[in-house]
C-alpha cells in the first residue's frame, strides 16, 4: 500500500445521519458514504474504511482500519499520538472509502500530508471460508463469523453499513468454487531430465565414458528422490485446498439462506451485570480482548426452518407443529389430573419474568476474592451470590420435565401399539433436559440437608418432588408422576478440575416407567464448562447415552464433544435398535435446539430435514431476558402462587431466604443469608453421622438407589408435616 492519508477520529453521535450517497474524489482514492448506488461497478476494486470494533466491556468500541482486498479483509489499530492529532493511514491508488467524509474531514485528509509508515499488528479475516450477517436489533451493526472467532463491527450510518455488506458480497462473488473432484493434480506426468549436454561437457574433459556413465546414474537417482518428495508435497497440498474448498462449500451453503437473515443470540458471559435499559444491547456482545479472539458463537444453521418435516403430526413448519404440541401437551396435561386436582387451579397464570431487583448489583472480582482467601480453609469460604441463579438444584432437576408432553406422546403411542415411536419419544426427552443450559453459566443453590422442593403443575399434568437426601456425599432423589408414567432417579457428580475448565460426571441412573409395564433406564452424559479463568465461559456436554428398554426397543445417542473449528455445536446423533440388534431408526439434531428421526439404518444419507420427522423443538426464549439466561420454564420454578406457601413444608426451596432475597435483586441481604446457611450447613454431616435419614426416600439396599416411599402429597393436603424441620432458621 503507497501513498497515506488521514481521516479525524472523532467518535460519532449516536443520533447522527449520513448524507445521501455521494462519490468524492480525493487524488485517486474513492469515497462511498453508504448506499447502493455507490457500490455499482465496483465489484474489482478494494474497499477500505473506519470501523468501530467491539473489544471487551473495559475498552468497549475501539476505531480499526479495514481494508477489504483480494477476498481478505485485513485491519489495524489506530494510534492517537497526541490530543487533535490525526492518524496516517495507508490507502492504495485504487482503495474505494467507504464512509462519510464531510467537507471538513475532507480538508483535513488533504492537508495531512503523506509519510511511509509500516502498520503493525494487521489482523486478517478469509472471505472464502467466513460469514457475514447484519443486526436486526442495531441497523448500524453487523457481524462477521469464522471458524474461531466473531468480529462485531459498527459503522457511522446504517447506509455505511449496507456499502461495507455490498462491498463483502462482491468481493465474495468474484472468488467462486472451483469442483472438489475435479483434477487437481499439480505435479505433471512427463517430467524429465537431459543429461546430454552434462555428458557432452565432460567427454570433451576427457573423462572417461564409464565414469561419465557412473555420474549420470547418481545424478539421476537424486533426481528421482527429489521428484518423490516433490509429489508428497504437492499431495499434501492438494489435500490441504480440498479441505479448504469443502470450509468453503459448507460456509457458502449456510450462507444460502441470506445475508439479511437471522437474529444473533450470543452466548452471555457469567459475570454480566444485571441489565438495565441500556445495557440489553451490551448482552448481545461477546466480552473478549482485542488480542485474543478465538471463541465459539453459536448459529442455528444447522437446520433451516424453511426444510422441516413435521412427520407423524401432518403439519408443514416448525412453528405449526410446536404450537400443535403445545395444545396436545395442555390437553393431556388437563385430563390426567381430573383425580388429583380441582378444576380451578387449572387455571394457574404463571409469571414471565422475574421481579425487578430492588437495588443494582455490584460486580465481584474473582481474582480479588482469591486473593484475600489464600491461606484459608476452602471449606469455610462463601462464594457470594453473584455467582448463583435464583434456583437451587432441587429445581434444576425439575427442568428436565419442562417438555413432559414427550413422555404423554410416548404413552399413547405404546397404547397404540406404536413401540418404536414410543422409544424415539423417550429419546427426544432425554435430549431435552439439556435444552436450559445453554448460557447457563451460574451455578443453582446447593440445597440444605433436608431441603425440599415441590411442583404442582396440573396444566401439563404432573407433579415432582425431590429432596437432599445426603451431604456428603451429595445427593438428591426425585420423584415425578405424569399421564400413565413414572419418573424418578437420585444423582451425585463427580468433578474433575483441569486447570481451565471443569468435568463433571454424572453418578445416577434416570428410570422411566409407563403403567403397562415397559421400563426404560439412561444415565446422564459428561458436561464441561470451559474458560473458567480466562475468556468466555461456556459448556458443553459430550459422550454416549445408552437408552435400555426391558422391551423390544433400545437406542444409543452420542453427544459430540465440540472442537476448536466446529461450526455446528450441540450435534446429537443416534439410533434406535431392537432386541436383535437391527437399527431401525436413526436420530439427529442438536440438544440445545431440535431432534428428529427417519425409519431405518439411513441417518447418513440424509441430504436435508424434508426427508425427516420432527420429535422435539425447543421453545422460545423469554421475551424478559435476565443475565442468568433462564427459560421461560425456568423463570416459574421459584415462584410463590397466592396460597402456596401456607401449603408448603418448611423445607421447600422456595421459602430459602437467600435464593429469595437474590431474585428480588436485595444482593446484601441474600450474601448475609447465604453465609448464615452455610455455617448451618457445616452441621449437617455431624447430622447424618449421628443416624439422620431422609424424610420421604429410602435407599434400596446398602448401595442401592433411593426410592421415594410415599406420603409427601398427603401430608400436604392434611397440612401436617411432622418431623419436618425448620431447616432455614437458626439452630
Amino acid at each position: 500500500m503507497h501513498p497515506l492519508c488521514c481521516i479525524s477520529l472523532e467518535s460519532p453521535a449516536i443520533g447522527d445521519q449520513s448524507p445521501e450517497p455521494i462519490l468524492l474524489r480525493t487524488g485517486s482514492v474513492n469515497t462511498i458514504s453508504g448506499g447502493s448506488d455507490g457500490n455499482a461497478g465496483l465489484s474489482d476494486v478494494s474497499f477500505a474504511g473506519l470501523l468501530y470494533k467491539w473489544t471487551n466491556y473495559s475498552k468497549g468500541w475501539r476505531s480499526r482500519w479495514f481494508v477489504l482486498r483480494d477476498g481478505v479483509l485485513s485491519y489495524s489499530k489506530i494510534k492517537i499520538r497526541r490530543p487533535g492529532s490525526l492518524a496516517l493511514l495507508p490507502v492504495a491508488d485504487d482503495v474505494t472509502i467507504i464512509g462519510d467524509l464531510s467537507s471538513d474531514r475532507l480538508s483535513r485528509l488533504n492537508s495531512c500530508g503523506l509519510r511511509n509508515k509500516q502498520q503493525k499488528n494487521v489482523r486478517t479475516v478469509h472471505l472464502k471460508i467466513s460469514s457475514f450477517r447484519e443486526s436486526k436489533s442495531d441497523d448500524r451493526r453487523f457481524y462477521i463469523f469464522t471458524a474461531t472467532k466473531t468480529l462485531h463491527l459498527r459503522t457511522n450510518s446504517k447506509k455505511e453499513r449496507q456499502a461495507w455488506i455490498e462491498a463483502l458480497v462482491s468481493t465474495r462473488s468474484l472468488f467462486s468454487l472451483r469442483p472438489l473432484n475435479g483434477n487437481t493434480s499439480l505435479v505433471p506426468n512427463d517430467i524429465s531430465l537431459s543429461t546430454e549436454k552434462l555428458k557432452k561437457r565432460l567427454l570433451e574433459e576427457g573423462i572417461s565414458e564409464v565414469l561419465v556413465k557412473d555420474c549420470e546414474q547418481i545424478m539421476l537417482s537424486e533426481f528421482s528422490e527429489i521428484h518423490d518428495q516433490f509429489k508428497v508435497l504437492c499431495k499434501e497440498r492438494s489435500n490441504l485446498l480440498d479441505t479448504l474448498r469443502q470450509l468453503e462449500a459448507s460456509n457458502i451453503e449456510v450462507e444460502a439462506s441470506g445475508v439479511h437473515d437471522g437474529e444473533f443470540q450470543l452466548m452471555k458471559h457469567e459475570c454480566s451485570t444485571t441489565e438495565s435499559s441500556d445495557d440489553v444491547e451490551k448482552q448481545e456482545l461477546e466480552e473478549v480482548s482485542d488480542e485474543e479472539e478465538t471463541y465459539f458463537f453459536d448459529t442455528k444453521e444447522y437446520f433451516p426452518e424453511s426444510i422441516i418435516s413435521c412427520g407423524f403430526l401432518g403439519a408443514d413448519h416448525m412453528d405449526k407443529c410446536v404450537e400443535l404440541e403445545n395444545q396436545k401437551d395442555h390437553t393431556n396435561g388437563i385430563n390426567a389430573k381430573k383425580d388429583l386436582v380441582d378444576s380451578t387451579e387449572l387455571q394457574i397464570e404463571r409469571r414471565k419474568k422475574l421481579p425487578d431487583p430492588v437495588e443494582k448489583e455490584k460486580g465481584v472480582s474473582l481474582w480479588s476474592m482469591i486473593k484475600d482467601n489464600v491461606g484459608k480453609d476452602l471449606t469455610r469460604v462463601c462464594l457470594p451470590v453473584y455467582f448463583n441463579e435464583p434456583i437451587s438444584s432441587l429445581q434444576k432437576c425439575f427442568e428436565d420435565l419442562e417438555y413432559s408432553y414427550l413422555l404423554d406422546r410416548a404413552y399413547e403411542h405404546g397404547k397404540a401399539g406404536k413401540s418404536l415411536l414410543r422409544a424415539l419419544n423417550v429419546a427426544a426427552f432425554a435430549v431435552s433436559g439439556y435444552a436450559s443450559s445453554q448460557g447457563r453459566h451460574c451455578k443453582p443453590f446447593n440445597p440444605l440437608l433436608g431441603e425440599t422442593y415441590e411442583a404442582d403443575y396440573p396444566e401439563k399434568g404432573i407433579r415432582f418432588f425431590s429432596e437432599k437426601v445426603s451431604h456428603h456425599p451429595t445427593l438428591i432423589a426425585c420423584h415425578c408422576e405424569g399421564k400413565g408414567w413414572k419418573f424418578w432417579g437420585d444423582s451425585n457428580i463427580r468433578t474433575k478440575f483441569w486447570g481451565r475448565s471443569i468435568q463433571l460426571d454424572p453418578v445416577g441412573t434416570l428410570t422411566l416407567e409407563f403403567d403397562d409395564g415397559e421400563i426404560f433406564q439412561w444415565s446422564k452424559v459428561t458436561t464441561t464448562i470451559y474458560n473458567l479463568i480466562l475468556g468466555k465461559v461456556y459448556c458443553d456436554h459430550h459422550g454416549l447415552m445408552h437408552i435400555q428398554g426391558n422391551r423390544q426397543y433400545s437406542c444409543k445417542l452420542k453427544f459430540k464433544e465440540q472442537s476448536i473449528l466446529d461450526r455446528n455445536p450441540h450435534q446429537v446423533d443416534g439410533f434406535v435398535e431392537d432386541i436383535r440388534g437391527k437399527k431401525v431408526a436413526t436420530l439427529l439434531g442438536k440438544w440445545d435446539d431440535s431432534m428428529y428421526y427417519i425409519n431405518g439404518d439411513e441417518g447418513s444419507k440424509v441430504k436435508n430435514l424434508s426427508d425427516t420427522s420432527l420429535l422435539w423443538k425447543r421453545s422460545k426464549p423469554p421475551p424478559n431476558l435476565t443475565r442468568y439466561n433462564l427459560t421461560s420454564f425456568a423463570i416459574t420454578v421459584n415462584e410463590l402462587t397466592p396460597g402456596l406457601q401456607e401449603k408448603l413444608p418448611p423445607t421447600d426451596s422456595r421459602l430459602r431466604p437467600d435464593q429469595r432475597h437474590l431474585e428480588n435483586g436485595e444482593y446484601d441481604k441474600a450474601n448475609a443469608e447465604k453465609l448464615r446457611l452455610e455455617r448451618r450447613q457445616r452441621m449437617s454431616r455431624k447430622l447424618q453421622e449421628n443416624g439422620w435419614k431422609p424424610r420421604w426416600f429410602q435407599r434400596e439396599g446398602v448401595d442401592g438407589p433411593f426410592r421415594y416411599v410415599g406420603g409427601y402429597w398427603e401430608a400436604r393436603q392434611d397440612g401436617k408435616w411432622d418431623g419436618c424441620l425448620d431447616i432455614f432458621s437458626d439452630f
